[in-house]
């Protein structure tokens, strides 16, 4: 899944073309709506649908004759999205938003009308759903960054607008055949990189497995169609194993006289995939592949129930899980356990009440109080309160790619449960350390952060937290968090704390060295910057992006400009000057001189409007040309060029100061050494079949090593290659063909060492 995040500025449906309002047939259109009344009335029979009626008529006025890309009337999608919020159960100004989601971005229709029509509720949902596609921002990735922030801001106040959201984004993927390949790609990225996981975060478990299948199917057609295949092969084998199981099961739980209803079905292919790619398995080694649900009416018959399948089958050690003593923070609540069934074969087995159960699904959506004076979930609810955190640190966050991947990291699921010595909860991400366990106690107790002892026993501050773990943080009064924390915390509420501290101390270094290193270059060229007028500083400042002087000076000490063309616009006349060659600041190197023109590997690359900087490809990520790259200053070294990617970006990118614009030079024909990994079976002609294909796509090979994977299958084989590519294209290329030949589980690039 290497795509390039999408642009939120781009949509699912393609922008319709407006048209006047015509007295359209009662045909498809009146029909869905109907259906829809007619639902809403089946769940509620008293509802008074006035409002919804007048919403319905403004929408189909406004949006006339448009028609979307399959051809269709355009007023068909918001119907359908409404219906899905209808069968959520929403409230009628989350119905009324439905039906007028789009017609403030699709048609010439104003938010104010909106408000004068349907009141300020019902607006100000509109207007949160609503993207800033139509303003010039400076790039895609800022259009992206702001719209997301706009819909996070307002779900804050009024979770109805994500609802809204998720709704509108489930219709228009389930309809994404239409658009061509390359919006495809980006609305499937954008889907799985921030829907999905804002679906999982509310606990729309339902919502949040549709819409990573459905990106699935885009992202990844090859994996995914593979998969469907297997399943296929095996539909009838895993209906009757499930068949046989909910026999034994009912059998059994009526036998001990606990109520339940018995389910079965086979894992999401996302889910699926995921854990391919992670474990590098093979299908039949997916312990939970084929799952069956229990659902009771207690939380007494769920242990109970635990019991009945314990005694009938043997269990997996290390596969049991217990949610409803200690609930995920979106609140899922479910034993989990994974047992040895008939013939030798797993299958996993989930157990909860019927309110578990809806809330699985439905997430927050289940706790709408409709029709009360509060809507909605509490203040105090865990699914948001992630959410008023993000919103704190965001504030602080004016680079669009650092919002965006910092948002990325906080959408994940959170999984180890940890506890402070008198019992807290803290529930931190898979791999925390006791630095993110400091912060999220208080960002003073992170600041002061010396050391941490785990279940009594003092840890290196970089130990990987497990569930279970007793956490005591050591403090020192007047210790400040080091730079070399950012790699290792993976909260994003430590990550920017600790950015605080250090940004403060690092810009305070930057103007001082900008400051000097301005005064030394007009000492130079024999000019007076006492005899500059304070205003004309000023105006400099601006042409350069900086609100004040400081920041000009700061960016001179990072090296981001050069102190002559500064100099140059505060006394113009220099410019007909006789030129000196000047040194560059303290902070970035000038490229050496190596006597043989295009021989420098850096060459490749070059900084946007400055010349003669030294440059290099940053080993740990190692991007090659048609890569999103991003230049860094690193002081004494020169310009170090990531991919936007790369780990390691954001931890460096803690100085938005330091962030530089690269790219690609044109018309060179180097090739990049690239390292790959093949995770395969273990069999003769394995690699044959690999460097066949290598050599078909005119791949060179510089060096291959091959050997048994004894940490995992035993009979598994990882082949450690490293060859020769020129360009993105060619990667993907490449990585495809590998995948395709039998036999091959994944294939990974890495970082050369």
């Amino acid at each position: 899944m290497s795509a390039q995040s999408p642009d939120l500025a781009v949509v699912a449906k393609p922008a319709p073309q407006p048209a006047p309002p015509s007295d359209a047939p009662a045909d498809q259109v009146e029909t869905i709506y109907r259906e829809l009344r007619n639902r809403i009335l089946t769940l509620r029979p008293s509802e008074d649908l006035t409002a919804l009626d007048r919403a319905y008529r403004f929408a189909r006025e406004r949006h006339g004759n448009q028609k979307r890309v399959s051809g269709e009337p355009y007023m068909i999608h918001p119907l359908l999205v409404t219906r899905q919020l209808a069968d959520m159960n929403m409230d009628m100004v989350c119905l009324e938003t439905g039906l007028l989601h789009d017609v403030v971005e699709d048609t010439g229709t104003k938010l104010e009308d909106v408000r004068a029509n349907f009141g300020d509720e019902v607006a100000r949902c509109v207007d949160g759903v609503t993207k800033l596609s139509k303003l010039k921002m400076a790039s895609r990735e800022e259009r992206q960054a702001e719209s997301v922030r706009k819909m996070l801001l307002a779900m804050v106040s009024d979770l109805r607008v994500v609802v809204v959201k998720l709704a509108d984004r489930l219709h228009n993927m389930r309809t994404l055949n239409y658009l061509p390949p390359e919006k495809q790609m980006r609305i499937a990225q954008e889907t799985i990189d921030i829907y999905a996981p804002i679906a999982h975060r509310l606990g729309m478990g339902k919502i949040r497995g549709e819409l990573e299948d459905l990106a699935f199917r885009y992202l990844e057609p090859e994996a995914s169609q593979g998969l469907l295949k297997e399943f296929q092969a095996s539909h009838e084998a895993n209906e009757r194993f499930l068949a046989e199981i909910k026999h034994i099961v009912e059998v059994n739980l009526a036998r001990e006289g606990i109520p339940a209803r018995v389910e079965g079905r086979v894992k999401r292919a996302y889910s699926v995939y995921l854990k391919l790619k992670r474990q590098k398995i093979t299908l039949d080694q997916v312990y939970d592949l084929l799952a069956v649900r229990i659902i009771t009416d207690s939380v007494k018959n769920c242990y109970a129930a635990l019991g009945v399948i314990h005694n009938e089958w043997h269990p997996i050690p290390g596969r049991i899980k217990d949610f409803i003593a200690i609930p995920r923070p979106n609140l899922y609540q479910s034993l989990h356990t994974s047992v040895m069934g008939p013939g030798g074969r797993h299958f996993e087995v989930q157990i909860r009440t019927e309110e578990m159960h809806r809330i699985a699904e439905e997430g927050i959506a289940a706790h709408w109080k409709y029709k009360e004076g509060r809507k909605g979930p509490g203040e105090d609810d865990q699914r948001i309160a992630w959410l008023r955190q993000l919103m704190e640190w965001q504030s602080d966050m004016h680079d669009p790619g650092e919002f965006l991947s910092t948002l990325k990291v906080d959408l994940y699921p959170e999984e180890v449960y940890t506890f402070t010595p008198r019992g807290k909860v803290i529930i931190l991400p898979r791999e925390a350390t006791p630095i993110d366990f400091a912060y999220a106690i208080h960002s003073d107790v992170g600041n002061r952060c010396v050391g941490a002892k785990v279940n009594g026993r003092i840890v290196q501050l970089k130990y990987a937290l497990r569930n279970g773990d007793v956490v005591e943080i050591l403090t020192q009064s007047g210790h400040l968090p080091s730079k070399d924390w950012l790699s290792l915390v993976k909260t994003p509420r430590a990550r920017n704390k600790i950015k605080h501290v250090i940004n403060t101390t690092e810009r305070a270094k930057a103007i001082d060295i900008g400051e000097k290193y301005l005064e030394r270059e007009a000492r130079r060229m024999g000019v007076s910057l006492a005899r500059v007028a304070k205003n004309h500083f000023e105006v400099v400042a601006e042409e350069y992006g900086c609100s004040k002087m400081e920041d000009l000076y700061a960016a001179l000490g990072y090296g981001k400009f050069s102190a002559r063309q500064v100099l140059q616009k505060l006394v113009p006349a220099l410019t007909t000057a006789e030129p000196v060659p000047e040194p560059a600041p303290p902070s970035v190197p000038t490229r050496p001189s190596t006597g043989v023109p295009g021989k420098d590997e850096d060459l490749v690359i070059k900084v946007k409007g400055v010349e003669d900087l030294m440059i290099y490809r940053a080993k740990c990520c190692n991007p090659i040309r048609g890569e999103a790259i991003v230049g860094y200053v690193t002081r004494g070294k020169g310009i170090a060029v990531h991919s936007v990617n790369c780990a390691n970006v954001q931890n460096l990118m803690y100085e938005v100061e330091r962030k530089i614009d690269v790219e690609w030079a044109r018309g060179e024909a180097e090739t990049f050494p690239v390292k790959l990994l093949a995770y395969t079976e273990d069999r003769p002609g394995m690699l044959n079949q690999l460097t066949s294909v290598l050599a078909a796509e005119g791949t060179n090979i510089r060096s291959l090593e091959a050997r048994s994977d004894d940490g995992r299958a035993n009979d598994g084989a990882i082949v450690d290659m490293t060859v020769e590519i020129k360009d993105k294209r060619q990667l993907e290329r490449v990585v495809s063909a590998l995948r395709r030949i039998s036999g091959v589980r994944d294939i990974e690039r890495v970082n050369p060492s």
